[in-house]
């Protein structure tokens, strides 16, 4: 059996990390508004805050992982009155016995985008 130069392993996971944005931008261009315009900026925030995170889907969602395992997705569908922002077991988020895994979110103003990359930060470690 031919081993895989690294060049052919780059390409490989590039084009792994092509299908996966693919993927999960389609669910987002799916989404009914106001859900499509937030999961647009929310998928540009999460990248923009861990360049480690890879787009992928996830239970039919659009969620990112490091090292193959889901830190963070989002879903948001006609029937829900708010879109929601969640963290696996994944993320390093733990604070004491008790704190947050998943997020309500009305609309994307500054401020919840500040607290969002604090988030997907910390959650990447």
């Amino acid at each position: 059996m031919k081993k895989s130069t690294p060049n052919e392993l780059k390409t490989s996971q590039n084009v792994g990390k092509a299908k996966g944005e693919s993927a999960a931008l389609a669910k987002i261009s799916k989404m009914p508004e106001p859900y499509r315009t937030l999961g647009e900026r929310l998928h540009n925030i999460i990248k923009a805050s861990s360049p480690l995170l890879i787009p992928k889907t996830w239970y039919g969602m659009p969620a990112y992982a490091n090292d193959g395992k889901v830190i963070c997705f989002f879903r948001g569908n006609k029937d829900e009155r708010y879109m929601t922002l969640g963290f696996t077991e994944n993320a390093k988020l733990d604070e004491d016995n008790f704190w947050p895994t998943s997020f309500a979110l009305k609309d994307l103003t500054a401020s919840e985008e500040t607290k969002i990359t604090a988030l997907v930060k910390k959650a990447v470690g």
